[in-house]
Formats: structure tokens, sequence, C-alpha cells
């Protein structure tokens, strides 16, 4: 692949097909790298999603990844199942090698590779995702209706999740291995300070229970008393925080001290490096919703287009 790419986009999910419809669409023949396994994103991993509009009765996340994913197809877009695995984005073409050994050129390019969910690594956490273990109340907190949840985290993404899900659960009973939370000062209390939420400090999950339908609770332990017990409930929702896929993109681009990418200037997804755009979960650590990742897909393929026409 020695020729020169106008744009290649690094990641898929809704960020990344968004900017490859818009890129496709402006003429601009984009590569997209949707990943191997990754491929979709995020969204691959969730069940209902309720709240991207345009869907009525709701989709499944995989569903609307695939439509979105056929959308591309309609255009002339190449989309590559492959891994980016090492890049060189200084200069004025640069070069991108996938997993396959192919190194592929381009004027410019669109990072889109998302952000991870950080995972306890409970042995039945990743069993019984979708079917009670969740990391995301916005997305899931619904199905939750009436019921007992179980929420592990200390710090302001956990008790975001504890005070968001209270308006669905009849109880929600906050995990946590220390005797205070990280939280600032105000979310903290803000959770203390609320009826149906139940505080375990000192705690460490051992489990998540669960039978062939779903969660049916946790087993946690006091790590100062050494006392084990199990806590009845159907949802189990992991907030621990979440780590930006950038590793490989620390010796080219500016991250913040958790490893998004910084934007150059706001209401743009221009980087530190002319040519290089960023869409989606990579550089938002504070919406992470399908629809703004999607939104900042669109932003980066215009802000690609007006690079390229610039350069002429």
């Amino acid at each position: 692949m020695s020729d020169i790419n106008e744009v290649v986009i690094v990641g898929s999910g809704p960020a990344g097909y968004t900017a490859a419809i818009y890129a496709a669409r402006a003429q601009l023949k984009p590569i997209i790298y949707e990943g191997s396994v990754t491929a979709g994103g995020a969204l691959m991993n969730t069940t209902e999603v309720e709240n991207f509009p345009g869907f009525a009765t709701g989709v499944m996340g995989p569903e609307l990844m695939e439509s979105m994913r056929k959308q591309v197809e309609r255009f002339d877009a190449k989309i590559i199942t492959d891994d980016i695995v090492s890049m060189k984005l200084t200069g004025e073409i640069k070069e991108l090698t996938d997993g396959s050994g192919n190194t592929v050129k381009a004027k410019s390019v669109i990072l889109a590779m998302g952000s991870a969910y950080k995972e306890i690594g409970l042995p039945n956490e990743k069993r019984l995702s979708g079917r009670g273990v969740s990391w995301c109340a916005t997305c899931d907190g619904f199905f939750f209706r009436d019921q007992v949840i179980a929420v592990v985290g200390g710090g302001d993404s956990a008790m975001e999740e504890a005070n968001f899900l209270t308006k669905f659960a009849s109880k929600v009973v906050l995990i946590h291995r220390r005797d205070k939370f990280r939280a600032s000062k105000i979310m903290a209390e803000r959770v203390q300070n609320t009826e149906n939420i139940e505080i375990l400090y000192n705690t460490d999950t051992l489990e998540v229970l669960g039978d062939g339908q779903g969660v049916t609770g946790a087993k946690v332990k006091n790590n100062q008393t050494g006392e084990e017990k199990e806590i009845a409930a159907t949802g189990f929702f992991v907030a621990i925080g979440h780590k930006p896929n950038t590793d490989i993109f620390k010796p080219f681009i500016n991250l913040d001290e958790t490893g998004y990418i910084k934007y150059e200037q706001p209401g743009s997804s221009k980087t530190n490096v002319a040519g290089v755009f960023v869409a989606g979960d990579a550089a938002d650590k504070t919406y992470r919703q399908a629809i703004t990742a999607a939104g900042t897909g669109c932003m980066a393929a215009l802000d690609a287009e007006r690079f390229l026409a610039s350069q002429h």
C-alpha cells in the first residue's frame, strides 16, 4: 500500500464509522481500520440501546454498529478488519503499520480508538456482562427498575453512577475498598445523604454471583475484619474508571494525565500534530455516549477535509 491516501481512520464504533461516512461523502476515499477484535467498539458489548435518536423501540448495540458499518460500505470507503500496531505521525505524510505488516501512508489521520472500561477482573464479570453486569448506568440503569443494584468504586464516576441509579433502583449498595471515597467532596456528600444508598466501606468484591438467567448478587469481604458475606442484587455496576486506548500515540500526541488525547483547541478535533484529528472516547472522559462519539466523528472528518483543502 505505497499510495498516499487522503485520510486513514484508526478505530470504529460510532466515532470511526461516522468519520468514515463523512469522509467518503467528501470524496476522500478513506481507509478505516476498524480493529481485529474491537471492531464496532464498546457498543458491541452492550445489549439494548434506547437513547440513540431515530430508533423508537430501541436497538441492540451490535445491530446499531452493523447498520453504521453498512452505511460506510455504501460509499467509497475501504474497511480493513485489522489493528494499527505502530505509527509515525510526524511530517506531512503519516505512516501506519497494521497487524499484518502492511504500511499505509496518509496525508491525514483520524484517531477513533475509544476507551475501555476498567474491569475488576472477577471470573463472572465478563460471563454475566449484559445479564446484570454493566459498566454504564446511563446505558443500562433503566432495566433495573425497583431492583437492588450493587455499584463498585469510590471515585467521581462511581458517585455519579450510584446517584443516577437511585432513580430506578429500590436500593443501591455502594461497595468501596477503602475507608473513604476518592471522589470530590460534593459528589461524595450527595451519595452519603441519599436515603436509598447503602455504603459498604473497606469492602472488597470477591465474586459476582449469578445463575443461568443473570446476576443474583455479590460475595464481599470486609478487608479490616475479614468477614465475608453475600449481598442480594440483580444489577452489578462496575465504576472503577476508564482507560483510553491511546498508549500507541504517546510519542506523538499530547495526552492528559489520565491518558486521554488533548484537543488542541476547544470546539475542534485537532490534536497537537498537524493533520491528526481525534474523535470519540479517546478524547472524551465526560460524556462517553454513542451520540456524542458520532458527533465528534463528524467533526473530525470535516476538520480533516478542511485541512486537506488548505494543503493544495
